[in-house]
């Protein structure tokens, strides 16, 4: 596999372990990792914090060259708000996991110029069912579905 996607994998599983939802994220520059992330929504009270806007976060500040010579590594297909962030970066391909689970905005990334890479990896797979099955309020939560009010 690649070590890039396993990055991305393996920032999943930590969002995992710490209670959260398995999506993680790698930002990648020539080759080397610049931004990092994981789904943390749960662990911070946040609203946006998915593992691409993670990631982009953990990154910070960078050269609007460097964003536009990056790979961005997810294990989830990325939502319209990530999906967003990518587009708004310049960001030129996207290597995604899986879409099996969720169907994000591959599209509109494609229509305005994204490559999109489609993976269908198992591991990334296994990971959001598991996940799906076992809380599933939770997942509706994260990707807006209704009937999740507190």
């Amino acid at each position: 596999m690649d070590k890039f996607m396993q990055a991305a994998i393996d920032e999943a599983k930590l969002g995992l372990i710490e209670g959260g939802i398995p999506i993680g994220a790698v930002i990648v520059h020539h080759g080397r990792v610049i931004g990092r992330g994981h789904n943390r929504r749960v662990q911070k009270g946040s609203a946006i914090l998915h593992g691409e806007m993670d990631a982009f976060e953990n990154a910070g500040r960078q050269p609007a060259s460097v964003y536009r010579e990056s790979v961005l590594y997810t294990t989830l297909s990325p939502c319209a708000m990530c999906s967003g962030a990518i587009l708004l970066y310049g960001i030129p391909e996207v290597i995604v996991g899986e879409n099996q689970t969720f169907m994000g905005k591959e599209e509109w990334l494609r229509a305005n110029g994204v490559k999109v890479v489609l993976l269908q990896n198992p591991d990334c797979i296994a990971l959001m069912r598991g996940f799906i099955a076992s809380k599933p309020e939770l997942w509706n939560e994260d990707i807006g579905e209704a009937g999740t009010d507190r």
